[in-house]
C-alpha cells in the first residue's frame, strides 16, 4: 500500500511557516515532510513532532562465484576477514554508528567461510556458500531468491517489533559491483560498459574483463522478470536486501539507501512494489559510475556527496545526522507566530 498523503499540505504549512524563508532550508525540508508524511499514516492528524527510535544499520554479507574470476582487488577470504572486523567494532561502519548513536547488525547471508560465533548483533540466514559464477550460469536458483527475500523481510520484522523506526542498509561482499552493476544493466537495459565501475580499485585490464563476464548473465536475462534476474546475476546479500526494502514499505519504515550495491537492491525492491520507494531516502552519491544512473532511474536526489565507495553502508550511516536535524526543526523550530516575527 503507498503512503497516504492526505495529510501533506498541513505537513507542508507546518514547515513553511517556520521561521525562515520560504523553501531556504532546501533538502532538509523535503526530508521533514517525507519524515512525517511516514509517521502520519493512520493519523486522524498530521504529527508535531517526528520521532526517531533506535537507528540501526544492518550490514548484509554474502560471497559471490564471479570472484574467482578475479574482477575484484582481494580475494572471497576477505568477506569473513571483514565480518570478524565488524564484529570486533573496527570498521568504518562501526566507527560512524558509534558517532551517531546507531546500533549495528551484522547479517550472515551466504559467505564462503562461516563464522562460528553466536551473538544478538549476528544473525546467520545462509542461503548457501557463495553464489555462482554468473557469467557461467545462474547465480542461485528461485528458491533461493525467493527465501533470500523471506529473510529480509524477516529482519526488518523484529527490528521494527524491538522498536527501531529507522534503519540503514549496507553490505559487505566481494565481487558484489559485478552483481549490482549487472542487475542495473538487465532491469534498466542500459549498455552493460556503462553500468560497470572500477569497483574497489581494479585496473583497466580487470575493468575490460569484469564487463565481458557481466555481459554474458546479462544476455541470459533479456525479456525476463525481476526475480529471474535476480536468480541470474543477483547476490545471496542482494536478495536479502531487497526483501528488507519491500518489508520496510510493509511496516512504513522509513529506510536510508547507502551506495550502489545497496541502491541496486532498492532498484530491484522498487520493480517488485513501487511503493517501497517512498520509504527511501538516499544518502549519498557513490564514487562508483553506475550508481548515477541508479540514482537517475529511482528519480533520487542524494542527501550527500562525499565521493565515497566503500559500501557497508557508511554513507546511510553518516546522513543520520541530517535526519536528526530535519526532526529537530520540525519539532522545534518556531513558527513566525509563535516568535512573533512579522513578514509583510
Amino acid at each position: 500500500m503507498s503512503l497516504n498523503t492526505q495529510h501533506s499540505e498541513a505537513i507542508w504549512h507546518r514547515i513553511n511557516n517556520k521561521t525562515k524563508p520560504l523553501g531556504s532550508l532546501g533538502q532538509l525540508e523535503a526530508l521533514a515532510h517525507q519524515l512525517a508524511l511516514i509517521q502520519s499514516q493512520s493519523k486522524p492528524e498530521a504529527v508535531e513532532r517526528i520521532d526517531i527510535k533506535t537507528p540501526i544499520a544492518v550490514v548484509f554479507a554474502g560471497d559471490h562465484g564471479i570472484a574467482e574470476e578475479g574482477v575484484s582487488i582481494a580475494p572471497s577470504a576477505v568477506t569473513q576477514q571483514m565480518v570478524l572486523n565488524f564484529l570486533a567494532g573496527g570498521a568504518a561502519i562501526n566507527c560512524f554508528c558509534r558517532a551517531n548513536d546507531i546500533a549495528l547488525k551484522v547479517v550472515d547471508c551466504g559467505i564462503l567461510c562461516p563464522v562460528d560465533q553466536q551473538r544478538e548483533d549476528f544473525v546467520i540466514q545462509r542461503l548457501g556458500e557463495r553464489t555462482n559464477n554468473l557469467a557461467n550460469e545462474a547465480a542461485m536458483s528461485m528458491a533461493q531468491v525467493n527465501d533470500g527475500i523471506a529473510f529480509g523481510r524477516r529482519v526488518v520484522q523484529q527490528l521494527t517489533e524491538q522498536g527501531s523506526n529507522l534503519l540503514m542498509f549496507g553490505e559487505m561482499g566481494i565481487g558484489n559491483t559485478s552483481s549490482a552493476a549487472a542487475i542495473l544493466a538487465a532491469i534498466s537495459q542500459r549498455p552493460v560498459e556503462t553500468c560497470v565501475g572500477l569497483g574497489t580499485g581494479i585496473s583497466q585490464e580487470q575493468l575490460e574483463k569484469k564487463i565481458t563476464l557481466i555481459a554474458k548473465g546479462v544476455e541470459r536475462c533479456v525479456g525476463k522478470d525481476v526475480h529471474t534476474i535476480l536468480s541470474h546475476v543477483g547476490g545471496f546479500e542482494i536478495v536479502q536486501m531487497v526483501g528488507a526494502f519491500l518489508e520496510c514499505a510493509e511496516t512504513k519504515t522509513p529506510v536510508l539507501v547507502d551506495g550502489f550495491i545497496a541502491t541496486a537492491a532498492a532498484y530491484a525492491a522498487y520493480q517488485i512494489n513501487p511503493d517501497c520507494r517512498a520509504l527511501m531516502i538516499f544518502a549519498h552519491k557513490s564514487h562508483e559510475a553506475g550508481h548515477q544512473y541508479l540514482l537517475q532511474e529511482l528519480d533520487a536526489t542524494p542527501l550527500l556527496d562525499l565521493s565515497l565507495r566503500l559500501g557497508e553502508g557508511t554513507g546511510a550511516a553518516l546522513a543520520v545526522p541530517l535526519i536528526r536535524a530535519a526532526a529537530e526543526f520540525y519539532n522545534n523550530m518556531a513558527s513566525f507566530e509563535e516568535a512573533g516575527v512579522e513578514v509583510e
